[in-house]
Order: C-alpha cells, then sequence, then structure tokens
C-alpha cells in the first residue's frame, strides 16, 4: 500500500541555474550536491535535481505540475520574489484560495498553494461540485 510520496525528480540542463532557483529563490534546504545532480527539501519532501534528458522546446499543453504549500503568511512575499525574479507563469488562478502557477529554469511547471484539501472539498460541496 503507498502510503505518501517518497521523493519529486525534475530532470534539469543546467544544475547550477536549477540549484539556484530551488534553493534560493523558492528557499527549499539544500541537502546534498554532486557534479549531476542535488537534493533538497521542501518541508519534509524530498526533491531531486538530476542533470540530463532532453527537453521539449515548449511546456506541454496539459494541466499537470507540482504545488509547493506555502504558509499563508509568506504567500505575497513569494509571488512578488517570483515575480521580480522574471518568472513566466502559465496559468491564471481561477480556483478557490491563492495559487501561482509558474515555470522552473527547465520548464517544469509549479505551483505555490496554501489551502488545504478539506477546505477545497468544503468549497466545492458548497458548489455542488462533490458530493
Amino acid at each position: 500500500m503507498i502510503d505518501g510520496i517518497n521523493h519529486i525528480t525534475f530532470a534539469v540542463c543546467d544544475l547550477d541555474r536549477s540549484f539556484d532557483f530551488y534553493a534560493n529563490l523558492l528557499g527549499l534546504k539544500a541537502v546534498a550536491r554532486w557534479p549531476g545532480g542535488a537534493y533538497l527539501l521542501a518541508g519534509n519532501t524530498w526533491i531531486a535535481l538530476n542533470v540530463g534528458g532532453e527537453f521539449p522546446q515548449k511546456p506541454l499543453p496539459d494541466y499537470t505540475h507540482v504545488a509547493f504549500n506555502v504558509p499563508p503568511e509568506d504567500y505575497p512575499g513569494m509571488v512578488e520574489s517570483l515575480r521580480k525574479a522574471g518568472v513566466r507563469t502559465f496559468k491564471e488562478n481561477t480556483s478557490p484560495g491563492e495559487s501561482f502557477y509558474f515555470f522552473d529554469p527547465d520548464g517544469h511547471k509549479l505551483e505555490l498553494h496554501y489551502n488545504t484539501l478539506e477546505q477545497r472539498l468544503s468549497w466545492m460541496k458548497n458548489k455542488g461540485e462533490v458530493f
């Protein structure tokens, strides 16, 4: 039985650039680094950066992404920092609560979010979208 997510791996083409993005701009905790990759922590979730692979010329058009939880008091400042850093966005938020959808340097789709699953389900129940 699966009891959680062990880790998330992102293929990257420039480790220095991606490490700087995840560790310094997003604030993930650096754990280890070597010439071909790095390990960081997002809370208790292990994030791996591995150099290599082929990258599409443009992002896939689907909604697949990884959402990072951010405390509500930190959300506005983080969004402002990302905007000032010039990150590209891929979607405007249309769901309840605050979400900021953006790309990492290699085109992986990410989100900053701070609502809980319980809050989302409550909103959906109130709108009659889930029962």
